[in-house]
This record gives C-alpha cells, sequence and structure tokens, in this order.
C-alpha cells in the first residue's frame, strides 16, 4: 500500500487496531460506535442504528428480535458518503449482527462501486489468538505487518506479566447481558485466568451465552463482574434493577460480602483489540481489592454497593 492509504473503520475495536499499529492518519471515516481515540471523533460518520437511545436491557431485546424479525438490519450505511471517501480498506466484521456493521450491511454501498473496489477485511474473533489474527490481518493489508508483530508481541508480555501469583483463585462471574440473563463468553475467560481468576459457566471460544438464574445462584461465585455490552459505568448503574430486583439476587454471597464490581463493557471488554489487555488488568485491580488490596476504582470500574 502507498502512503496515501485511506482506510474506512466500521467497528470500533478495528479503528483501535489501526491506530495501534500507527494508521490513525489513515483514516478517513467511521462507524458512529467509533470513539477511541479522541482523535477519531472528528472523521465522518457512516453508520447509523435503528435502535433508540436510552433503552434498558430488556427493551433492547426486544426491540432487537422486532427489527430482525422484519427482514431489517439493525445498522444503515451511509452509501454515498462511504463512495465519496473512496478507502482503499474498509474495515468491518463477521463476529455478531446485533454488535455492528456486517459485510451483508455493505452490499448496497459495494455495488455500483465506481474503479477499483476496495478491500474488505471482516474480523471474526472468538478467542485471543483470533485477536492477534485480525492485528496481523490489517497489518498486512496495510503494508504493516512489522509493526503488527510488534503490537502482538507487546500485548502478550503484558499478558503475561499478570501471571497469578496468589491462590485459591476467585470464582468470577462475568455478567455481559442483565435482561435476559447472559455470561460472557469468548475470549472473556482467558481474560479473567491471565488475571487470577477462575472463569464459571464459560470456556475460551465459547459464544457468550443465556445464563438460568438458578444455576448462577447455585453456583455461587465469589465475585460477581458485571460488564454489559455497549454499558459504560453509568447505563450499567441505571439498569442495574434488572438483576439487583431479582429475589435471587441477595442469596449470593458475592452480593453479601459486597463482592459485585461493574466494568465499563463499552470501551473495554466487548471490544476485541488491543485494549483487551487493560481488560485484564481492570480484572486484575478487581480481583486484589476482592482480596482485601483495596484499589482505586477508576472510570472504568467501580464496587457496587447498592
Amino acid at each position: 500500500m502507498t502512503d496515501d492509504l485511506r482506510i474506512v473503520s466500521l467497528l470500533p475495536s478495528a479503528t483501535e487496531i489501526a491506530v495501534a499499529l500507527g494508521l490513525g492518519d489513515a483514516l478517513v471515516g467511521r462507524s458512529h460506535e467509533c470513539d477511541f481515540p479522541e482523535s477519531v471523533k472528528a472523521l465522518p460518520v457512516c453508520t447509523s442504528t435503528r435502535l433508540e437511545k436510552g433503552l434498558r436491557s430488556a427493551e433492547i431485546d426486544r426491540r432487537v428480535q422486532e427489527i430482525v424479525t422484519q427482514g431489517l438490519s439493525l445498522y444503515e450505511v451511509e452509501a454515498s458518503l462511504l463512495r465519496a471517501l473512496k478507502p482503499d480498506i474498509i474495515l468491518t466484521q463477521t463476529a455478531c449482527a446485533v454488535c455492528a456493521v456486517t459485510p451483508d450491511d455493505l452490499t448496497a454501498a459495494l455495488a455500483d462501486w465506481m474503479g477499483e473496489p476496495p478491500v474488505l477485511i471482516s474480523t471474526a474473533p472468538d478467542r485471543l489468538d483470533d485477536v492477534w489474527a485480525d492485528i496481523r490481518a490489517v497489518g498486512e493489508a496495510a503494508g504493516r505487518d512489522a509493526e503488527a508483530e510488534t503490537v502482538i508481541r507487546d500485548l502478550k508480555a503484558r499478558l503475561a506479566d499478570m501471571a497469578p501469583r496468589h491462590h485459591p483463585q476467585p470464582r468470577v462471574a462475568a455478567i455481559e447481558w442483565f435482561d435476559p440473563l447472559m455470561v460472557a463468553g469468548n475470549w472473556i475467560p482467558e481474560l479473567i485466568s491471565a488475571a487470577g481468576g477462575d472463569p464459571l459457566f464459560a470456556k475460551p471460544g465459547e459464544h457468550s451465552a443465556f445464563l438460568d438464574w438458578d444455576n448462577l445462584v447455585a453456583a455461587d461465585p465469589d465475585l460477581l463482574i458485571l460488564m454489559p455490552c455497549g454499558y459504560q459505568l453509568p447505563q450499567s448503574l441505571a439498569d442495574i434493577e434488572a438483576v439487583s430486583g431479582d429475589p435471587r439476587w441477595t442469596q449470593m454471597r458475592a452480593v453479601q460480602a459486597g463482592h459485585v464490581y461493574i466494568a465499563d463493557g463499552h470501551h473495554f471488554f466487548n471490544r476485541p483489540g488491543p485494549r483487551l489487555v487493560e481488560s485484564a488488568e481492570i480484572v486484575a485491580e478487581i480481583i486484589a481489592d476482592w482480596r482485601g488490596t483495596p484499589g482505586e476504582p477508576t472510570e472504568h470500574w467501580m464496587r457496587y454497593t447498592g
């Protein structure tokens, strides 16, 4: 690729991968969800969502089902803007049609493309090794192979530095959605293990799945980490009654002992890019707090004592 490379990223994690590879100046467009680093917010926005703002978890679930039942996509692509930006590369994903734009959403925009069509790179990670492969794929397409290997090596080294030094390891239930209740899968169990925890209900590479309340109570985890997909801390707090209002909530010792934590699922855990390692570091801080070495909560996590 040449120095005048033009990239449109339609996925927050892909945007962060591009920036990590030194391709920030090559970005010419983004999705409505791409918001890190701060500099990307100035880029033209090429997508929008059909979901209304301010919905609670149960309402979002119902609205998604309604839209899908109608045979519609959750997202709309500004085809004319995308064509005007003339990207050489478009970054998107195939892992989750609910989470972000997929190649199917780009069909109309690419159908009558004038000139050489852009290279389409679709990420589809299930676990950390897949994230490393996605970083390599973006690096290869953009001529940044060496930079990709450096980024991957540094991320792996940070994870290795977190090798558990304490026993026993706390049994951790990571909750990805409130209503219906869902356990966090895919790469999340790997992050919990790297941080010194024992992940419950999910194995690396397994997709996030619905979780029965009775099974959660029976497992009686040592600590709960609430990390709803797409939620920052204020949104989780606003919707937390969806879980804390269930009569079985107080039966768990994690709740009784004050070992319930809320983490930023929007910027960290649910973005399969470079900041997954920072997500693992957040889990390590939470586990240290659980062990009695109080950490200083940040804008990315907090102890819930409601």
